[in-house]
């Protein structure tokens, strides 16, 4: 089937997360076999673009990338919109360099995959007059307007598996073990990896903790003759007097604590139960390695389903999945927001049902 898009470019940004590679496959390959069009690789995100740091991909550098982790594209937080500096070099802005660029490489259209902030910048290109559509990528699982998100369950299954690590630990040494889990602003993989886990405490960032009351789980555990305890914190979880202060202050506060998160949580726990309390970051290795076989079929529904969005000129539109089917979403929908975890969701349901704290 022809289209009347010949070229498009492809780009990965922000965080790298498990799926990108099965993405941009699939894309590639889907774009080509059925509709003959010819995908412009971009390197190293926005910053590629800006740059025209880009090449054709031939068939033979897609061979293998389902089962890759990280980005054959390379990756950046380059936000071309905000506070946009003139190149000396070529005496343009950002924006008006990634409008030259898209017509230097002859492109058509332009696929970005990633998180908020990729696909925000998404958005605003399109309003700037390019054909622009976006993929949801991100292990937090908290792009607005999709119910899933290419990255999340394999990072669920490594925070998981670490979870499941601690518990011999804290068992053996009769120690409460702090579980630092990725998530700044949702807690998604947080409440997530603590059930499937079996947390006996979970803090997120939606439900701000108070120290007392996940001490007071504590020490009811070990009144029971259960020695141990382990308590899942999301890297954004707040106390219930951080949740008082604005954005700006919090943002302040956090800059100057001289720990993480997790580490403050084992001392307050510490200085509260009496208890020997340990912390552990789980950190990158969350967004690291292989997508496991259900990222690789979701990122390639969703690659593939992109082709499908560019030949019929979806453009400004996400490549979402709601009740297990693709969706088109306006960008200008998803732009600028962040998929909390609702508090009446199931799944906190089931975990106060079960009789984790959740630290209210």
């Amino acid at each position: 089937m022809e289209c009347k898009v010949k070229r498009f470019g492809i780009l990965t940004s922000g965080g790298d997360a498990p799926g990108l590679n099965a993405a941009i496959r699939a894309l590639c390959r889907a774009a080509k076999n059925q509709y003959n069009m010819e995908a412009v690789g971009i390197f190293n995100g926005y910053r590629g673009l800006i740059n025209g740091d880009m090449k054709v991909l031939s068939e033979n550098e897609l061979s293998g990338l389902i089962a890759q982790g990280g980005t054959i594209l390379g990756t950046s937080r380059e936000k071309p919109f905000k506070n946009p500096v003139v190149n000396e070099a070529t005496g343009l802005l950002p924006v008006e360099a990634i409008k030259e660029n898209y017509k230097k490489w002859n492109l058509d259209a332009l696929v970005c995959i990633g998180g908020n902030g990729t696909n925000t910048t998404a958005s605003l290109l399109f309003q700037s007059g390019l054909n622009v559509i976006g993929l949801p990528k991100t292990i937090d699982n908290d792009i607005e307007g999709s119910d899933v998100t290419f990255g999340f369950y394999t990072a669920l299954d490594v925070a998981t598996d670490a979870i499941d690590r601690i518990h011999t630990t804290a068992c053996s040494h009769g120690r409460v073990m702090i579980v630092e889990i990725m998530g700044h602003k949702a807690g998604w993989l947080g409440l997530y990896s603590g059930i499937a886990g079996g947390g006996d405490a979970i803090l997120i960032p939606e439900i701000p903790y108070d120290i007392n009351s996940v001490a007071k789980k504590i020490k009811e555990r070990k009144s029971s003759g259960k020695n141990f305890s382990i308590v899942v914190v999301a890297e954004g979880a707040k106390s219930k007097e951080e949740s008082l202060l604005d954005k700006k202050s919090f943002k302040k506060a956090r800059a100057v604590m001289q720990c993480t998160i997790g580490a403050r949580v084992a001392k307050e726990l510490e200085e509260a139960t009496g208890f020997e309390c340990r912390a552990t970051v789980v950190g990158y290795l969350q967004r690291g390695g292989t997508p496991s076989p259900y990222d690789r079929l979701l990122s390639t529904q969703i690659g593939a389903a992109a082709a499908d969005f560019i030949a019929q000129e979806k453009f400004g539109n996400l490549v979402a999945v709601q009740n297990g089917k693709i969706k088109p979403v306006p960008l200008d929908y998803v732009a600028g927001k962040v998929k909390n975890i609702p508090l009446d969701h199931p799944m906190i349901k089931t975990a106060r049902d079960l009789g984790i704290c959740l630290g209210d």
